[in-house]
């Protein structure tokens, strides 16, 4: 071949291979420029989002007990509500995003105040949902959380910047420091305390690192209690617990700001409890459920917390899966377990109904105990709060589990009204937010759960919620349910 022959081979075969490279390049491009286009991003699941916004022909239900108001126009600027009135009579700004609502309730978010950001994962752990767990959440009209006990604080505290940062959809989260817990506990992602030095370095160190408040658990003792709340006191911090080895009336001489469960875990009434050490917590809570809530014991225990300004978190929705009458979780719920955690959860439920302890069990006596003693807490005048507690045997998933806990105060007792009440103003009142979120009314956060129905008059439509405002950019309900299907046990 002569050089100029060679020359032009060359250079043709130099041209296809440039237009086979820029042809794959192109191809590689658009491929990733559509990837870049469908998959989601956290606009994709906001709905509503203007400088002004008047939800109009709306149900008021505003959060502190009051009677529902019909046809009420809720205005919304720079994140805050400036204006609520009957509608028709409410200014509207010109430029204002109008909505009817024709059909509709606006509750106050809720104030989830035991709503952990972990789930089971089986073997005695426990882990993280920094995926799935915020989207539900905001997705349910659970506005603001409080975490009540990290397993992985640090994973928790950079949940909250990344939700803060807008990078993630979530609630707001109020961050409580690991669990404290002392010798004894089988959990090995949890720190076992040496004695009160150790309590107290350990409350100073998380405070130092961004804990809002904190939990203690099973086994610790008394002094060690003492030196976690001076400790947390100090920095004007507060402290609940899950208790056992400590009776609720020890823990509100102590000073304890809030206990967990209510009487389902207090150990006090066991007739061979032991100062500083956990009974069984089956045999406590049988011999808890023989005594009438009337009894001189648990009215001496109510009366004691009442006094001592002690709050108690209600969390029926984890107890009601003990009782094997009770109705399994609804299947939207059920569709955002991975299979993995599905089929854990269908085998404990199966379980919890025909396992060998199945008729000794104490849960059905002490889950209408529980009711009894959180009706009876809340007549002698004392403050209680909700949560949902995504723990137990799997189905009580973030969002649903808080839904289902308004439903099971209404059920306990308390009015509709009442049960929002709880699950709202309450949590905010005593994490001091009370100026901002808990209630609508002028002045506050646009923090609100927009749901299909009358909860006030059915508080079963509280589970109708459609969209929800989170300082006044409205998310959809749905596309963030959507987004999570399959996930709840693995992100």
């Amino acid at each position: 071949m002569k050089a100029c022959d060679y020359a032009a081979w060359f250079l043709n075969h130099w041209r296809l291979l440039m237009r086979r490279l820029l042809t794959a390049l192109m191809v590689i491009s658009c491929a990733t420029c559509f990837a870049q286009q469908t998959a989601p991003t956290i606009k994709d699941f906001i709905r509503v989002q203007s400088p002004v916004i008047a939800l109009e022909h709306v149900r008021l239900i505003d959060g502190t007990g009051a009677a529902a108001k019909a046809d009420q126009t809720i205005v919304i600027s720079g994140g805050k509500i400036t204006a609520i009135g009957n509608a028709g009579v409410v200014p509207v700004p010109a430029d204002a995003n109008r909505m009817d609502m024709t059909g509709y309730s606006a509750l106050p978010g809720l104030v989830g105040m035991h709503d952990h950001l972990f789930y089971p994962g089986g073997g005695r752990l426990y882990h993280d949902m920094p995926f799935s767990f915020p989207r539900l959440y905001l997705a349910l009209g659970v506005t603001t959380i409080r975490t009540t006990g990290g397993m992985e604080p640090y994973t928790d505290l950079e949940i909250k910047k990344a939700v803060d940062a807008g990078k993630i959809p979530g609630p707001k989260i109020n961050v409580s420091g690991p669990y404290m817990e002392g010798e004894g506990i089988p959990l090995l992602q949890l720190h076992q305390l040496t004695g009160p030095d150790d309590a107290t370095r350990t409350v100073e160190y998380w405070v130092a690192e961004g804990a809002h408040s904190f939990k203690v658990y099973n086994y610790l003792t008394r002094a060690e209690l003492k030196a976690v709340v001076d400790a947390a006191h100090k920095h004007g911090i507060k402290v609940t617990g899950h208790l056992c080895s400590i009776g609720f009336r020890e823990a509100a001489e102590i000073g304890i700001d809030n206990l967990e469960h209510g009487l389902t875990v207090d150990t006090e009434f066991h007739p061979d409890k032991k100062p500083d050490v956990c009974p069984n917590p089956n045999q406590a809570a049988a011999a808890a459920a023989k005594l009438e809530v009337t009894s001189e014991p648990i009215q001496t225990t109510i009366k004691m917390l009442v006094e001592k300004h002690v709050a108690l978190t209600s969390t029926l929705p984890v107890f009601e899966q003990f009782v094997p009458s009770r109705p399994d979780v609804p299947q939207r719920a059920l569709d955002t377990l991975s299979d993995e955690a599905g089929k854990a959860y269908h085998a404990n439920r199966e379980s919890v109904a025909k396992g060998p302890q199945s008729q000794q069990s104490p849960w059905p006596t002490m889950f209408q105990r529980e009711m009894e003693f959180e009706r009876a807490f809340v007549k002698a005048g004392g403050t209680l709060l909700a949560g949902l507690d995504p723990t137990g045997i799997g189905g009580i998933v973030a969002g649903f589990g808080d839904l289902r806990e308004v439903e099971l105060l209404a059920e306990a007792g308390f009015t509709p009204l009442e049960a929002i009440k709880i699950a709202t103003l309450n949590g905010a009142q005593f994490l001091g937010e009370a100026d901002h979120i808990g209630s609508l009314a002028p002045g506050k956060q646009a923090d609100i759960m927009l749901v299909k129905g009358d909860p006030s008059a059915k508080i079963a439509d509280i589970e109708n919620v459609e969209l929800v405002f989170k300082d006044g950019v409205g998310w959809d309900s749905k596309k963030l349910i959507d987004s999570v299907k399959g996930q709840v046990g693995v992100r």
